[in-house]
């Protein structure tokens, strides 16, 4: 008698065990990909690249961040940067100017920080107060200094694929997809949104050679923008094995417009209120939950292209520093004033 009872429990875990085997595959979900455990990869590598080039003889590097009023987005993110700067071993100032300084009062600090050798990076956080030329003032940056990869200059060589200081949001979306293993050569892929800080880089790293100076990814990429119709787009997402998300529009991307096993990478942050609690929270450009349900791979908001955008930003500033090396004094005053 009790054996019979040991086997019919048996043969009810097994049962049971096959039902779980069953709906795990039915249901299984993306992989969510944690640009928190890859940016802590990046910052440890940028700090041991910076205890080398300090152990070498070299003054340890220094980013200048200006900073122009007084938005709490942008102090925040300024903070973020600092800090990261300091856990890798960069030294860091934040200079802070009231938001009715004048172009050319902000065009003179600038023109000042590019002198200073001892200056290796140099950004100017954005956005500005709109009676300043953000144009001008990311070109007035020295090429050699411009951690943000704003320059027209470098600008430019990316587009030519020549090495240079590439735009640090795109950046780190090339080292998610890359360091995930996600294949790019000959893959469609969809950028959804087309600035020219975010979306435009991201298009042209996806796209070009992968066998020129600064590799590209092979990719066939179609970008998107506001003109662009919901169906139009969602006919491109549906057939698409990447799709990156960089419109600034929450919900933008839903699970019916992505085939099973994509990779989706969300840039998006939006501020939207909780309908529960009624506080602002952040959101990204993706149904998170909803897509996860379909794609092979995601990231999440908070917590995935922001701190990879960070960590890039150490690499750009360890990069200028050792372009000093290349660049002379005397070459770094002829690019300031180009």
């Amino acid at each position: 008698m009790a054996a019979v009872r040991t086997l019919r429990k048996l043969c009810q875990h097994s049962q049971h065990q096959l039902c779980k085997l069953h709906t795990s595959a039915s249901r299984q979900e993306a992989v969510v990909i944690s640009g928190k455990k890859l940016a802590r990869q990046i910052r440890e590598e940028a700090r041991a690249d910076v205890e080398s080039w300090v152990m070498s003889g070299n003054r340890r590097p220094h980013l200048s961040v200006i900073l122009v009023g007084d938005n709490p987005a942008s102090h925040s993110y300024v903070l973020n940067k600092t800090r990261a700067a300091a856990d890798v071993g960069i030294s860091s100032e934040t200079i802070l100017k009231h938001s009715d300084i004048s172009e050319e009062e902000l065009l003179d600090l600038i023109y000042k920080l590019n002198t200073d050798h001892r200056v290796d990076g140099l950004l100017v956080q954005l956005p500005l107060p709109d009676h300043i030329d953000e144009r001008a003032i990311c070109n007035a940056v020295s090429p050699t200094k411009d951690v943000d990869g704003f320059h027209v200059v470098n600008v430019g060589r990316m587009c030519l694929d020549q090495s240079t200081m590439l735009p640090a949001t795109p950046w780190g979306v090339w080292e998610i997809i890359k360091r995930t293993g996600i294949p790019t050569l000959g893959k469609n892929v969809v950028v959804a949104g087309r600035s020219k800080n975010v979306g435009m880089p991201i298009a042209m790293l996806l796209h070009t050679d992968g066998r020129h100076e600064r590799p590209g990814g092979d990719a066939t990429v179609t970008i998107s923008h506001r003109y662009t119709p919901k169906e139009q787009l969602r006919h491109h997402t549906q057939i698409a094995d990447i799709v990156v998300a960089a419109a600034g529009i929450p919900n933008l991307i839903t699970a019916d417009m992505i085939k099973e096993g994509a990779a989706v990478i969300d840039v998006g942050i939006n501020r939207v209120q909780d309908p529960v609690t009624g506080k602002a929270r952040l959101v990204g450009d993706v149904d998170f939950e909803g897509v996860r349900q379909k794609a092979g791979f995601i990231t999440p908001v908070p917590g995935g292209v922001g701190p990879m955008t960070v960590a890039m930003l150490m690499k750009n500033t360890i990069k200028a520093a050792k372009n000093v090396l290349l660049f002379p004094p005397e070459r770094i005053r002829m690019a300031a004033a180009s």
